[in-house]
Parts: structure tokens; C-alpha cells; sequence
């Protein structure tokens, strides 16, 4: 009698800490989610502007292209009145003082686009500076474990998972830790940086009943939170570093082969230098 007292006293114990973990995992998994749109929405805005700097750029420089054409045939004119000896009075007037516009037009054109160039040419600089500073940080590691590349303006570090994880796990191994922490150092100094964490998988769904996790969005989104714990505690500034989980929609390689899902296993934490001045710029346009 009393060995089946404990047994249900047991039993119910269990059931009462599987409801509070579900409990508890639903409520995190709500709060990452919210993060994650948070940050697909910076990503989106960024991208928008982006696009209009391009186009903006593009459109000045036709604009300048058109009114050295409109000066070049005003010239024109003006020096063929002149070689005729035509009196042209008011209409020699009138050519001068368009011309005149055009060149003030032209030159206030010329200092809008040299700045906004200026300021293009400073953040490429900016980020193959900071390429160079991570890649000297992380010479050490395997280039299949760890790489640094540069894409649309900005420095992406992809961490293969074999270097961080274990199958389906959330706590980083050592050697990952050693490398996040080296990341984190070239980090701390550099201050007008932003820090994206995103966690991708590959297709293949994590095992029924692992705790605290319900698909491969938990999966990607919990990696994701847990290294950049591991940033911020190795000194990164919090309100830089954003966690976010990419599941197994972003893929490397769409092969269903072992090497390819072994290829989208992976973190990428992709730093961005901060855009405040151009952004200043275009604002005041």
C-alpha cells in the first residue's frame, strides 16, 4: 500500500513539471517570436533604405549628366551667335543667365552626390576594416567551422553547428565558447556596430519530446538566445546584440544530401556599422 502511495505521488509530481515547462516554453517561445519580427522589420527598413540611396545616387548622377549636356549646348549657341557677329541683345542675356543657373544647379548636384559618396566609400571601409579585425581574432579555427565574408555591406560570421552545438542542443561546446569570445573582444571596441545572431537548421524535424522545444523554430531561435548571452557576457553592450531564429527556411544548399544539411546547420552573426550620418542625410533632402 505504501509503495503505491509513492508511485502516485510520483506520477503526479511528473505531470505537474511537464505542465509548468509547456507553460514556461510557451510564454519564451511568444517572447522570441515577437523579437524575431521586431527584427525581420529593422532588416526590411534597412533594405528599403538602402534602396533608396541607390536609386537617389543613380538619379543625381543623371541628373548631373543632363545639365552638362543643357550647359554644353548653351555654350554652343553662345559662341555660334558670337563667330556670326549676331546681335541677339537680350536673347545673349538670356543665355548667360541660364547658363549661370545651370553651373550653381550643377555644382550645389555635384557636392550633394560627393558627400553621399564620401559617406559609401567611409562605410566600405568601414566594413572590410572590421572583416580584417574578425578574421585575425579567428585565425585559429577550421575555415569548414568558421568564416567571415562580406555581403551587401555587411560582415557575416557563419559558425558551423559541429563547432557549437550538439545534435538538437542549446548549449554551446567549449571550442564555441573560445570563439565567441574572441568575437566578442574585436566586438567591445567596436562600438558603431549593430549584432544580428540568427539560428538556422536544416529540414529535418528535431526528435518528439525533446524539452522546451516544439520545431526547429525553437531550436534555431534558443541557439540563437544562447550565444548571444554568451556575447553580452564576454562584455558586448545588450542593446547591440538581437537573437534571432531563421529555422530551416533560409538554407545554404537545398540538396536533401547529409553534406548539404550539415552545410544549413549553422549561426550566422552578421555586424552592420551604423548608418546614423547617411541616414541624417537623407532625411534633410
Amino acid at each position: 500500500m505504501k509503495r503505491q502511495f509513492y508511485r502516485a505521488s510520483l506520477l503526479l509530481l511528473v505531470g505537474t513539471m511537464s505542465l509548468s515547462s509547456c507553460v514556461v516554453s510557451k510564454k519564451k517561445y511568444d517572447d522570441l517570436m515577437a523579437r524575431k519580427n521586431a527584427l525581420e522589420l529593422d532588416k526590411s527598413d534597412l533594405e528599403q533604405q538602402k534602396s533608396s540611396l541607390e536609386k537617389e545616387k543613380a538619379q543625381l548622377e543623371q541628373e548631373r549628366a543632363d545639365l552638362e549636356k543643357q550647359k554644353a549646348e548653351y555654350q554652343q549657341s553662345l559662341q555660334q551667335a558670337l563667330k556670326e557677329g549676331k546681335a541677339l541683345g537680350d536673347n545673349l542675356n538670356m543665355s548667360k543667365s541660364q547658363i549661370d543657373k545651370l553651373n550653381a544647379d550643377l555644382k550645389a548636384r555635384e557636392q550633394r552626390l560627393a558627400e553621399l559618396q564620401r559617406i559609401l566609400d567611409d562605410k566600405d571601409k568601414a566594413v572590410n576594416a572590421l572583416r580584417s579585425k574578425v578574421s585575425n581574432a579567428l585565425l585559429g579555427f577550421n575555415d569548414k567551422d568558421l568564416t567571415v565574408n562580406i555581403r551587401n555591406g555587411k560582415v557575416y560570421v557563419s559558425l558551423a553547428e559541429q563547432l557549437l552545438f550538439n545534435s538538437g542542443s542549446t548549449k554551446v561546446d567549449p571550442k564555441g565558447v573560445d570563439a565567441l569570445k574572441k568575437l566578442a573582444a574585436v566586438l567591445k571596441e567596436q562600438q558603431d556596430v549593430n549584432v544580428v545572431v540568427e539560428g538556422h537548421t536544416d529540414d529535418v524535424p528535431i526528435a518528439r519530446g525533446t524539452v522546451g522545444m516544439q520545431d526547429n523554430w525553437d531550436l534555431s531561435v534558443l541557439r540563437a538566445t544562447e550565444i548571444t548571452r554568451i556575447l553580452t557576457q564576454a562584455g558586448v553592450q545588450p542593446d547591440r546584440v538581437t537573437p534571432s531564429g531563421r529555422s530551416l527556411y533560409v538554407p545554404l544548399d537545398n540538396a536533401k544530401t547529409k553534406e548539404a544539411r550539415q552545410k544549413n546547420r549553422r549561426t550566422e552573426i552578421i555586424l552592420t556599422p551604423k548608418l546614423d550620418e547617411l541616414f541624417q542625410i537623407l532625411e534633410s533632402a
